[in-house]
């Protein structure tokens, strides 16, 4: 690898879902691994295969059917972990890696695991070797490396590489570290880890964000020797989130004059795409001022930065918009446009569908087409992406009527079809503080579910008057379980009653809570 070759390991797929309320499907993650090969990171962090049935699928598909980036499932230093791991991403080929992690800071040490330094070396040494047994590529991260004793950070690198470790990871697990300080302590492991120096090894950076110093101590990091760097799309992640894959790369691109000749494969008019999929597929809204991808992003309110960027653009705007992929949406699809030309914009937005799906959205997209002039592109993938969140239908909506005023009792009438039976759909009727919460009241009483509203989010898909509405709920269904339900259309009590009913579903295929 070159000097100046930064990596970009994303890890949206493993600690991204870790979020609470991100849980997301198989097709979900796969079409988020799908666009990260476009973006072209080099690592994706696919998941950690021991902890679920459902992580080990997810991590072995990927490996299968994604190519480009390399694939890494996550392990503990446990046989069983590493064992899971190693069978998981066997499909990726060469391209595999498996990341093991053990604790070595001395809180960890004592009131974790109960073990002296010897015996974590011990232990990290074993689990890198088990590794290497399964590819060729191992990464070992000491967790909680930002406080752990520098010399004995030392002790544990030289040991790991020794041992078949072709990256050490320094996660600040816990968001402690300040950049500087950061900064320095990657300084000494390159400096006094001569295989970090010749190139036998990396050092990778994984920051999470609970002080908001994740990117800042990633870039300290980088300028200190690090040449891996652990993100996620959106920053999302475990508490206050990680480092943010898109702050990270626009940061090294725009200062350049600062960070030096880095070289970074990410094909940025890829990101914007990227942090829409993501916030789509795992329900965590992006915030209008989120650096680069953030709808305030490029918007420019002060009659003076107006007037600066008439002028000249580099005024007021230290990046183009379009090198990150802001610009005007194609020429948008009517409800006379055809299934051949659905199917054509589909491809082109990077869905990879069978006939049968392109079938059943041409079905949806002729729906909306009769209720509004004109099917952009958002609305096209927001169609796209209810299809992919739809987890099996236990119910199904059918039929739904409401009345509302400021001098009626709102009052919604539902009927639903459950397991796609052609006969014995059931109605009911409710009311409610408003059409919206009486429509979630008659499905309570259909369904025989109680589910408590915790968060509800709308949002416009795409321009005009006429704009679908995508609907985010999380609804808590007791037992600490907390599923997300999403849902589009042009009626937003249709879509909310579609989101909320996704999240039943979603609560029926898998009522048992996971835990990581």
């Amino acid at each position: 690898m070159k000097k100046n070759r930064i990596m970009i390991f994303d890890t949206t797929l493993r600690d991204g879902e870790q979020c609470p309320g991100a849980s997301m499907n198989l097709r979900e993650k796969l079409e988020i691994a799908r666009q990260l090969a476009r973006l072209k990171v080099d690592v994706i962090e696919a998941g950690f295969p021991v902890i679920s049935a459902g992580d080990f699928e997810a991590v072995q598909t990927i490996a299968r059917e994604i190519k480009g980036p390399m694939i890494a499932g996550l392990a503990r230093c446990v046989a069983k972990d590493i064992e899971a791991a190693g069978e998981a991403i066997k499909p990726a080929g060469k391209r595999g890696r498996i990341h093991v992690f053990l604790a070595t800071s001395k809180i960890h040490r004592e009131f974790k695991l109960g073990k002296a330094q010897n015996e974590i070396i011990r232990l990290a040494v074993d689990g890198v070797k088990h590794a290497k047994s399964y590819v060729e590529s191992v990464e070992f991260s000491p967790e909680d490396g930002s406080r752990t004793e520098p010399e004995f950070l030392v002790d544990v690198c030289h040991a790991v590489i020794a041992a078949g470790a072709t990256v050490v990871n320094v996660p600040d697990t816990v968001g402690w570290a300040v950049p500087e300080e950061y900064g320095a302590l990657i300084k000494h492991l390159h400096d006094s880890v001569e295989a970090f120096r010749n190139g036998k090894a990396i050092i990778s950076v994984h920051c999470h964000n609970d002080l908001g110093f994740a990117v800042a101590n990633s870039l300290a990091a980088v300028r200190a020797g690090a040449r891996q760097v652990e993100c996620t799309i959106n920053g999302i992640g475990e508490r206050a989130g990680n480092a943010a894959l898109e702050e990270i790369v626009m940061a090294l691109k725009t200062r350049a004059d600062y960070y030096g000749d880095i070289d970074c494969n990410v094909v940025t008019k890829e990101i914007l795409k990227s942090s829409r999929l993501v916030s789509r597929m795992s329900g965590l809204l992006v915030q209008r001022s989120k650096a680069i991808v953030g709808e305030n992003a490029f918007a420019h309110s002060s009659g003076i930065h107006q007037d600066g960027i008439l002028k000249k653009r580099e005024t007021y705007e230290i990046m183009n918009p379009q090198d990150v992929g802001w610009g005007g949406t194609e020429l948008p699809l009517t409800k006379h446009s055809g299934r051949a030309a659905v199917a054509s914009r589909l491809k082109h937005l990077g869905f990879k569908m069978t006939d049968a799906e392109v079938q059943s959205i041409f079905a949806r997209f002729k729906e909306i087409g009769d209720k509004k002039k004109f099917v952009y592109d958002d609305d096209l993938t927001a169609l796209v992406e209810g299809h992919i969140t739809t987890v099996s239908e236990v119910w199904s909506l059918e039929y739904l009527n409401v009345t509302c005023g400021n001098l009626t009792v709102p009052t919604a009438t539902v009927r639903l079809r459950k397991n796609g039976a052609k006969e014995g759909a059931c109605q009911d009727a409710s009311i409610g503080d408003g059409p919206v919460d009486a429509a979630l009241k008659a499905i309570d009483r259909l369904t025989k579910i109680q589910g408590i509203l915790r968060d509800y989010a709308l949002r416009s898909v795409s321009e005009g008057q006429d704009a679908m509405g995508e609907v985010t709920v999380k609804v808590d269904f007791g037992n600490n379980e907390t599923v997300t339900g999403k849902g589009a259309g042009t009626d937003i009590v249709e879509a909310s009653a579609r989101a909320y009913l996704n999240a039943v579903n979603r609560h029926l295929s898998n009522p048992a809570p996971r835990s990581k």
